[in-house]
């Protein structure tokens, strides 16, 4: 038996120009390490909670070093398994010592990390590094 050749096609107006994604697998293209990471809302809860459970111990610390910061930001680094807090003096004098701040603040990260896993609830404390910065931003050396 013979084919019939088609005489015209009825689907033609229907099809749309390739694209550059035609093709792909649609759950490939939405797999969550495609996501960006470190930016959900429990995520940024966190960092808030961490913020202010720090920024109470320092004020209640023994050394006079870390009684002396102020928590300024809390962000993941790059998740939230491990955060980031930038700190930075409450007053700006002519004698803080950038270094010596860092190297207390680095003796003292078990202890801060320990503080904070009791004030969150999650199954796994995070990691916590410190940065200083010498001053905020509009505030002046006062001496």
């Amino acid at each position: 038996m013979k084919r019939h050749p088609r005489t015209k096609d009825t689907l033609s107006h229907y099809r749309a120009e390739v694209d550059a994604d035609d093709g792909l697998d649609p759950r490939d293209f939405f797999k969550p390490q495609n996501q960006p990471r470190g930016a959900g809302r429990k995520t940024q809860q966190l960092c808030a909670q961490v913020a202010e459970t720090l920024q109470q111990v320092l004020a209640e610390a023994a050394d006079p070093a870390l009684q002396a910061l102020q928590v300024v930001e809390v962000a993941p680094a790059p998740d939230a398994t491990q955060l980031l807090v930038l700190t930075a003096p409450v007053v700006t004098t002519a004698d803080f010592d950038l270094e010596a701040t860092a190297a207390t603040l680095l003796a003292a990260s078990g202890w801060l990390r320990s503080q904070v896993a009791g004030a969150i609830t999650r199954k796994r404390a995070p990691q916590l590094v410190f940065r200083v910065i010498p001053s905020l931003p509009g505030r002046e050396a006062q001496s």
